[in-house]
């Protein structure tokens, strides 16, 4: 292990850290200045020391990840992003937290230069810090050659109290640590502070023992105030336990240097001018100068970057010599990460005839998988503990586990996740912001529930991230209310920039991964059936790519039905007894309302048109479908335990009442007269 070399830079950059942190949170009069200057010292050894990266090119594959999962810090990240030369300017910290700036109130990928993943939302950050150490291990394992250590970066990430006491960020390092991480690094930020004062109020258990009994290794560096040589050694030491992920207990002093050092106080507060003039005068600056940075600290912080520029020019040169020797693995890892798909992979969807024999939604999705894997490596699957309910495993796949388990190796593309549905999602955003990688999760829609918070992330971030979300209505039958998914549709829905799918046939579900795949910067959830749903009469992948298409036509329709997923061959079967009774019905599949949305409105116009009134049908929460029909059919409460045929008959979601329904609705609109207008006809 190599040893601590003083700087003659260190006290001088830690006080500019701590200085720059005072002056960006006070000019906003927002934010929090105690972390980033309790966290000063080590921040500067990390990124001086250690860290890999090329400001310049900051998308360099190899590079190191960092992760502030305490991301109320964000003015740390951003100030050490502007010293590293980022493109991020002294102006754009003045302007912390401002209407439209690049140092927003929390860290967001694709906004600001050089940041990773979206934090904020205490927990998720470290458990994105795990899936960007799972995909490291993953495409190391499966690219690297004797003599080409193509892919070795770690994944440094820095938490709170607050994300240690998240049940998210436990789940995520519970796995970690069985998965036996050794490229990930944590720092906790053990500063005995949180919003509500001081930790002995709620948080006191041992935290060390618990992540030695996750499998972690567990330092401590007891004055993470002043004690740079602890720190430096800590992290050596992190670096070289292979096997094993590690949690660096840092002992700071919250807002360390300030009249308020050590209190809540300084949690979420500006300091106070004279104490701000306090700090600087303490640490030998000019307290009437206003984010000042000394040229030798810039100095300092610009080798960081001269030192990623020159690994990075070692690594294009290896990837070279790599492309002669290995030209196939070459091309295709060249390929994964540019981001591109292979050539003609979508002629591997399966397409289905009318014919065809029924299947529940979620054995098409396993025959889509199995029919895509072999020619999209790129896929890195796994599921809650729910494999074989949600299908979602490849016969003949290997595991993603460490080789000394016996398990299976980092090659393998499918991970056991266990009952850890919000840590699963989590860590799938870090997998996919790693790049190279598109993974998707299982378990049921319902359960999807509880992984809210980071399914709400990986569309903010644009994580491509799909989900085999199944037993997704009340067909899931004698599982009862608990497990059937009522009002889970319209809040994924309701999320912008997330795709909620609910294919109704095998050509709908084969639409759905072409769309899913097909799509870099959306999330998916495929919402799929335990019930065998018939193939139907004239669906596409072509058609069902649009969001929403006319299933079955009619011309002077007397009425529209828009449905999906299971209810829409319900729907045909009520149109064929409504044309008994002398009504033509149109029917429509709307299996993804975002995609739907986003065709030209003379298409979903000729899709949802005037003339005719229009009812919706779907086993689930009514909620959002009057954007679509001027009538609902649906649940009005919770489901019920039962065979699901039962089930649908208790709550008149058959072929028959569709029908009595239809006809109510056609006779009221008749009754009432005059024109019928689509309700996709608005002023706004």
């Amino acid at each position: 292990m190599s040893k601590f070399v003083p700087s003659q830079t260190d006290a001088t950059s830690i006080a500019t850290i701590r200085t720059l942190a005072a002056d960006v949170v006070g000019k906003a009069n927002s934010g929090h200045p105690g972390a980033p200057m309790g966290m000063a010292p080590v921040t500067h050894v990390l990124f001086t020391r250690f860290f890999n990266a090329n400001p310049k090119s900051s998308k360099w594959f190899n590079r190191d990840r960092f992760v502030l999962s305490n991301g109320h810090a964000c003015a740390l990240q951003y100030i050490v992003l502007h010293l590293l030369g980022y493109k991020l300017s002294l102006d754009d910290l003045k302007a912390f937290r401002q209407l439209d700036s690049l140092t927003p109130g929390h860290p967001e990928a694709h906004h600001t230069d050089g940041v990773e993943v979206t934090t904020g939302p205490l927990g998720q950050g470290i458990s994105n810090a795990v899936g960007l150490a799972i995909a490291q291990a993953h495409l190391g394992a499966v690219y690297n050659k004797e003599g080409f250590d193509l892919i070795n970066n770690y994944t440094y990430a820095f938490l709170g109290d607050g994300c240690l006491m998240e049940g998210v960020s436990s789940e995520a390092c519970s796995l970690a640590g069985h998965l036996q991480l050794g490229n990930l690094i944590a720092v906790w930020d053990d500063n005995h502070i949180s919003i509500d004062g001081d930790t002995a109020v709620s948080f006191t258990e041992n935290v060390e023992q618990r992540y030695l009994a996750y499998g972690w290794q567990v330092l401590h560096v007891e004055d993470g105030n002043q004690d740079l040589e602890g720190i430096y050694n800590a992290i050596a030491e992190a670096r070289s336990e292979k096997n094993k992920p590690t949690l660096i207990r840092l002992t700071t002093t919250i807002g360390y240097g300030s009249k308020q050092q050590g209190t809540h106080g300084i949690h979420g507060t500006p300091l106070k001018a004279d104490d701000i003039v306090a700090l600087k005068t303490k640490v030998g600056f000019n307290p009437s100068a206003n984010f000042y940075v000394p040229d030798e600290v810039y100095s300092t912080w610009a080798a960081v970057g001269e030192r990623g520029s020159k690994l990075q020019a070692e690594w294009n040169s290896l990837l070279s010599s790599y492309a002669n020797t290995f030209p196939s693995e070459h091309a295709e890892l060249t390929r994964r990460i540019s981001g591109k798909l292979p050539n003609g992979w979508e002629k591997s969807l399966p397409t289905y005839k009318a014919t065809d024999p029924a299947q529940a939604s979620r054995k098409l999705s396993e025959i889509v998988l199995t029919a895509i894997t072999p020619v999209l490596p790129d896929l890195l699957g796994g599921s809650a503990d729910l494999t074989g309910s949600n299908l979602t495993k490849v016969k003949g796949n290997l595991d993603f586990q460490p080789e000394q388990t016996g398990l299976g190796s980092y090659k393998g593309i499918y991970i056991r996740y266990g009952v850890r549905e919000h840590g699963m999602a989590a860590i799938a955003n870090g997998i996919a912001a790693y790049g190279g990688i598109i993974p998707f999760v299982g378990t049921f829609l319902n359960f999807v529930s509880y992984a809210s918070g980071a399914v709400r992330l990986a569309a903010l971030s644009k994580h491509q991230v799909i989900w085999v979300a199944t037993h997704d209505s009340i067909g899931l039958g004698e599982d009862g209310p608990t497990h059937q998914p009522i009002e889970t549709a319209i809040h994924f829905r309701s999320i912008p920039n997330l795709a909620f799918w609910r294919p109704a046939d095998g050509n709908e579900t084969s639409a759905a991964y072409f769309v899913a795949l097909r799509s870099p910067e959306t999330p998916s959830i495929l919402s799929l059936s335990r019930q065998n749903l018939p193939n139907l009469e004239n669906s596409s992948i072509e058609l069902a790519a649009k969001g929403g298409y006319v299933l079955h036509e009619e011309e002077a329709e007397h009425l529209t039905i828009v449905s999906t997923g299971s209810e829409v061959s319900i729907a045909l079967e009520a149109a064929s007894k409504l044309r008994a009774q002398g009504i033509r019905a149109r029917i429509v599949s709307l299996p993804c309302w975002l995609v739907f949305d986003q065709q030209p409105q003379e298409y979903r116009l000729r899709v949802l048109r005037s003339g005719a009134p229009i009812l919706s049908l779907e086993a689930l929460s009514t909620a959002g479908w009057a954007k679509y029909s001027h009538e609902q059919y649906g649940l009005q409460a919770w489901g019920s335990s039962g065979p699901y045929k039962k089930v649908y008959e208790k709550f008149g979601i058959t072929g028959d009442n569709i029908a009595v329904v239809g006809k109510k609705v056609v006779d009221f609109y008749t009754a009432k007269g005059g024109e019928v207008v689509s309700p996709l006809v608005k002023a706004l």
